[in-house]
């Protein structure tokens, strides 16, 4: 991980930590939840709203206002407003994606869950992400999310990826392996 990655991850970290904090005194983890799921379709569906957080051409000034407006619309908790306005204030709001996903995380330990990021050739129906989830849970032995991405070039099969373990079934890296074996053969 490069420097500058470590330190936003780190910045973003320690804001995680004091609203996962605060809402968990306040009884409010599924508010908050709720609320990180709203925030990151609004960043993934609004060019706007991820300019201005990555952009340096808008003033300390106008991203605080903005987003207390954005915050103050979506019905955010008080303790999310609360650190958007100071992210905003020190012009660290593009650490936002990365403090999501450290309070998705804390959230996901809080109840004893783990993420599985499933990639596969095409879309998981429910019934085939539940099915995994279930062998997954046998397997780790905590309720297991499933995050699942498509990606055509797999061709066939998943690629599952549970906190630093991967299983790889797709046909792509069996085709690679043989393709290996191939070269050493010849």
């Amino acid at each position: 991980m490069s420097d500058s990655a470590s330190i936003s991850s780190g910045i973003a970290s320690r804001y995680a930590k004091a609203v996962f904090e605060i809402a968990q005194e306040n009884n409010q983890l599924d508010q908050l939840e709720s609320n990180l799921g709203d925030l990151s379709s609004a960043l993934s569906e609004s060019a706007d709203l991820r300019d201005l957080i990555h952009s340096p051409v808008y003033s300390r000034d106008t991203q605080g206002r903005a987003i207390a407006a954005v915050a103050q619309k979506m019905d955010l908790i008080s303790a999310v407003q609360n650190v958007l306005s100071l992210m905003a204030s020190k012009r660290r709001l593009f650490v936002v994606p990365a403090m999501i996903t450290h309070l998705r995380a804390m959230i996901a330990e809080h109840k004893g869950e783990v993420t599985a990021e499933v990639t596969s050739a095409i879309k998981l129906s429910d019934a085939q992400a539940k099915k995994l989830s279930e062998t997954l849970k046998g397997q780790i032995g905590r309720e297991v999310l499933i995050h699942a991405t498509v990606d055509e070039s797999l061709i066939g099969g998943l690629v599952v990826k549970v906190g630093s373990k991967m299983i790889d079934t797709s046909i792509r890296s069996k085709l690679n392996s043989l393709q290996n074996v191939m070269k050493e053969v010849g």
